[in-house]
């Protein structure tokens, strides 16, 4: 029951345009396909704008779309407002075929700064939680009631649900009716958080799995020379499953072990002149297939 899909951040990054400016959507979901995934997430070049175009183009490659991320912003916009961008949004992913909606708190996030240290992230005070605690709730009841789909809840460095602590908080403060975890190991690491701990603690929880591998040298680069987020992506701290640093087979036996149903999804936004797309794309699938026997 465990698909594989990837996203289209190692073809075209949203936070940074310029990567992958020249890639055209045709182009990332063809070697999408080619490469041998079942399903994708949605990039900034999809023509969203047209659902019915986007799925013939996704259904004669033979794929479908798993989730999509979205900035919450629950901690600075009215809930109402958030909540209709929701709506939409989900709307959207339930005519595609998606079961998940994914992506975390942005109002007082800084992972898109390119400017920005890491360690300039902003302290959350106990209003922010409150606002993205039950906002979360809220969203998520009306994806779960009224749209069969999951709210899971991303995890992400320069954001204020960052390491396990502010996890545990999170997962602790809402209803698991509404609200699951999309579980990134590659973010728990530059977190400087064990990946296999999280996991186990964490899987019951979890509706939505991201694997991305890690450049050590680069990750403790950006503490050392106090980068940004995107600083420490365009240098290449990530990389897909199976060519950086972590050791990822202790997970994926911890994934075959439990009774998870859902997607693992390729997720190593990387620069494409130089980690070309397709060739990344297969050399994931190869691992995860291969080494992880998914």
């Amino acid at each position: 029951m465990i698909k594989l899909g990837i996203a289209p951040i190692g073809w075209t990054n949203d936070d940074m345009p310029e990567l992958g400016g020249n890639i055209t959507f045709e182009q990332c979901i063809s070697e999408m396909a080619l490469a041998g995934y079942a399903g994708c997430e949605v990039g900034n070049k999809y023509p969203t704008h047209d659902r019915v175009l986007l799925k013939e183009y996704l259904d004669i490659r033979g794929l479908t779309i798993c989730n999509q991320w979205f900035s919450y912003e629950l901690t600075t916009k009215p809930l109402k407002e958030v909540k209709r961008n929701f709506i939409e949004q989900i709307e959207f992913l339930s005519f595609m075929g998606a079961k998940v909606i994914g992506g975390a708190e942005c109002g007082n996030t800084i992972h898109g700064n390119y400017y920005t240290p890491l360690t300039n992230r902003k302290t959350s005070t106990n209003e922010d939680w409150k606002s993205l605690i039950n906002g979360l709730n809220e969203l998520g009841e009306i994806a779960a009631n009224a749209y069969g789909m999951t709210l899971s809840y991303h995890h992400h460095m320069g954001t204020m649900v960052e390491n396990m602590e502010e996890v545990d908080r999170l997962l602790n403060e809402t209803d698991d009716r509404y609200v699951s975890l999309n579980y990134d190991c590659g973010h728990f690491y530059f977190a400087n958080q064990d990946p296999l701990i999280a996991l186990k603690k964490y899987l019951p929880r979890t509706g939505h799995i991201h694997l991305k591998d890690v450049r050590k040298s680069v990750k403790e680069r950006a503490y050392k020379d106090n980068l940004s987020f995107l600083k420490a992506v365009k240098l290449g701290v990530f990389t897909v499953p199976g060519d950086g640093d972590l050791n990822l087979k202790p997970l994926g036996k911890e994934i075959h072990k439990s009774d998870y149903q859902g997607w693992v999804v390729v997720e190593a936004e990387q620069d494409p002149s130089i980690a070309n797309p397709l060739e990344y794309a297969k050399k994931g699938y190869q691992y995860l297939t291969e080494e992880l026997r998914f």
